[in-house]
């Protein structure tokens, strides 16, 4: 007596394979944006540490010398001023623009820095020699006035 041998269809039906790329295309529709938006907050989470140790050096080096900052001039010249006495390391780079540059601004407030720095098109750093005021050229600051306390 012959038998007969029966095969067991091995593999995934056309059905199945669609069912997993349409998940994994949803699956990348929603990580993908998240992705995107943390490369953002990091970028901008560089900008405010930046601009926080260089504004804490200008300050220094206002202390140091009588008041007076530096000049747009001198911390165009390589930032050579800065790097010289040993406030900063390396010439500093805006993460949004990726310029070394300083531009001048006039801000006396900080909310007056942070508006000229959002509308600013230029590639590097924005400086108010007199009051020392430093931002990145296109960083995304909040403009709203610090509220004073009341005593």
């Amino acid at each position: 007596m012959q038998t007969m041998r029966t095969t067991v269809a091995k593999g995934f039906t056309l059905v199945e394979i669609l069912i997993v790329v349409v998940i994994l295309g949803i699956l990348a529709a929603i990580v993908v944006p998240q992705f995107t938006n943390a490369a953002n907050d990091a970028r901008q989470g560089n900008v405010e540490t930046q601009g926080s140790t260089l504004q804490n050096q200008l300050e220094l080096y206002a202390a140091q010398n009588n008041g007076s900052y530096p000049t747009v001039a001198e911390l165009n010249d390589d930032w050579a001023v800065m790097i010289d006495g040993n406030y900063i390391k390396d010439i500093p780079v805006n993460p949004f623009g990726g310029g070394t540059g300083v531009t001048a601004m006039e801000a006396d407030t900080a909310a007056e820095a942070n508006a000229a720095a959002n509308a600013s098109e230029a590639a590097g750093w924005l400086y108010d020699a007199d009051s020392g005021l430093i931002r990145a050229a296109g960083g995304n600051y909040t403009v709203a006035e610090e509220e004073e306390e009341e005593g």
